[in-house]
């Protein structure tokens, strides 16, 4: 599913007036019909009683059609109006007109000791104050409503996104309402599945309010949901080869958790061949819990990182293999930061730069720009500071620009980790991550992840697809372990041993694990 940022839904809706006749009064209905079906499906609305807070834009709107579909249906609803009723223009105000004359109970908010007295009595809300289109802190009266709406402990319905959250980034703008259900209209919003918002919203909705398919699937919309592909058959006449043959350039001394993690990771996500090339004297001990993977031990630095003096030998070794891995646990040691430099200039297959790897290129990113066969970044916020020279807070405050930007300057694919990691191409289309959870947040798990990708390359999937493809059933299995053994404590090892199961449960289950899609987006 197509994601769009607020300029982009704007367009939407002019030219869905502009070239299809579809005129805003049927655009607002159609999103207050589907609020109101979604109203009934979840919480039915016999004997209830509703209260609707109503800020002055189309949002308001919104509500004031939703609270008509209520009352023409036998529930019992007041609005509170917190804009400026003479502001309304348009279908808005086409809409307050009905509900004026239709003699809903309607009253202007005052202060917070009256509004106190009104939400005692009802039994939900709704939320339609702001819409997605607010750039600036939550003050006065509106805080004090939404303050009062997340105090209320009553369940909550938002209107597009939750009030007081950013729709193009997801940050809450000082406060924000906490919905219990959204329903978004159009398409998602940036903000209604980016962190915090996403996690602002409840359970989302999504109605295409009669856009027709050329409108909001169009090419020009960058962003979509990172939704599986179908994986390719394993055929009956194979062998290892036939699933690819990944050299990982990994670890040190100290070190030894994170090469195991995503060598072993290539082989339990259905890879074929998996060497390893790290420092002598941690060989053995690595060996003894992958026995499955092949050795390439190499000189050491004094520190007991990989020596720049193995140079050679492995730009000879990685043309014998399909895809290269550089970084886990490599450290920090300058000698070997220069190798992976020059790895990364010199190598002729597509490289995977993760963890140390990339504060090694983040010095001088012209190793990148240089490569001419795919390179896939995978970051988590701090070491995306340090590629793109920024601090974390700005990262995680405008991630899909960050994105956007760095995958085109750097003509690489960027796998941003995080709470619905996001995944970036030169050609600014980006893919939000809807599985995973919480308990993923845990030593390892990136190092997983990156023997996640490489096993999809092996699989068959073009790196740019393995990428996507690798961030989806890393967190599928995350989401098997914590099903089964709960999100506090999950370990990497529990998120790689469960791969095979996320791997066997999707060939079994491809159109109804896409279709569900957890339950985080239902089509209205």
């Amino acid at each position: 599913m197509k994601i769009c940022n607020i300029d982009e839904m704007r367009n939407l809706d002019r030219r869905a007036m502009e070239e299809y006749g579809i005129v805003q009064e049927l655009l607002m209905e159609n999103a207050g019909q589907a609020a109101y079906y979604t109203i009934l499906k979840e919480t039915g609305i016999e004997n209830k009683h509703f209260t609707v807070y109503c800020g002055a834009g189309n949002n308001g709107g919104d509500g004031l059609v939703v609270a008509r579909k209520l009352h023409s249906n036998g529930a019992r609803v007041r609005v509170i109006m917190l804009g400026d009723r003479s502001r309304f223009k348009g279908a808005a105000k086409l809409n307050l007109d009905i509900a004026e004359k239709i003699q809903i109970p309607m009253v202007d908010w005052k202060d917070v000791s009256e509004a106190m007295e009104t939400v005692q009595d009802t039994d939900l809300i709704i939320d339609a104050i702001f819409g997605t289109g607010i750039d600036r802190d939550v003050e006065g009266k509106y805080r004090d409503a939404i303050e009062l709406i997340n105090s209320a402990g009553k369940p909550v319905f938002s209107l597009d996104i939750p009030s007081g959250v950013n729709g193009d980034t997801g940050q809450v703008m000082g406060v924000s309402v906490k919905a219990d259900y959204t329903i978004t209209f159009g398409l998602p919003k940036a903000g209604n599945l980016l962190y915090p918002g996403f996690d602002r919203g409840g359970k989302l909705y999504v109605t295409h309010i009669s856009f027709p398919p050329a409108l909001y699937d169009s090419e020009d919309i960058k962003i979509s949901a990172n939704d599986p592909q179908p994986f390719p058959s394993r055929k009956r006449d194979t062998h290892k080869g036939d699933y690819g043959k990944t050299l990982f350039i990994a670890g040190a001394s100290s070190y030894l958790g994170a090469p195991y993690f995503s060598a072993l990771s290539f082989l339990k996500a259905g890879g074929g061949l998996s060497y390893l090339a790290t420092p002598g004297s941690v060989s053995s001990f690595i060996g003894n819990k992958g026995s499955e993977i092949i050795f390439v031990p190499q000189k050491e630095t004094t520190s007991g990182s990989i020596s720049r003096e193995n140079r050679e030998q492995l730009l000879e070794f990685a043309e014998t293999t399909d895809m290269v891995v550089i970084g886990p646990g490599l450290s920090l040691n300058e000698e070997t930061r220069q190798l992976v430099r020059d790895l990364v200039a010199g190598i002729n297959k597509p490289v995977l730069i993760d963890g140390d790897g990339i504060t090694a290129v983040a010095e001088d990113t012209g190793c990148i720009k240089k490569r001419q066969a795919p390179t896939i970044l995978t970051p988590h916020p701090g070491e995306m500071a340090r590629l793109t020279q920024q601090n974390t807070a700005e990262v995680l405050q405008h991630k899909i620009p960050v994105v956007q930007k760095t995958a085109r300057e750097l003509n690489a694919t960027v796998v941003l980790k995080g709470a619905h990691t996001l995944i970036g191409y030169p050609d600014e289309r980006v893919f939000v991550n809807l599985s995973g959870n919480p308990g993923m947040a845990t030593a390892g798990s990136g190092d997983v992840l990156t023997g996640t990708i490489t096993a999809m390359a092996g699989l068959g999937f073009s790196p740019e697809e393995a990428a996507r493809m690798g961030v989806f059933m890393h967190g599928f299995a995350g989401d098997l372990a914590a099903g089964e053994t709960g999100e506090d404590g999950l370990l990497a090892d529990d998120i790689m041993n469960k791969l095979p199961a996320a791997m066997k449960a999707l060939r079994e289950s491809y159109h109804d694990i896409t279709r569900n899609h957890y339950h985080k987006i239902q089509l209205i």
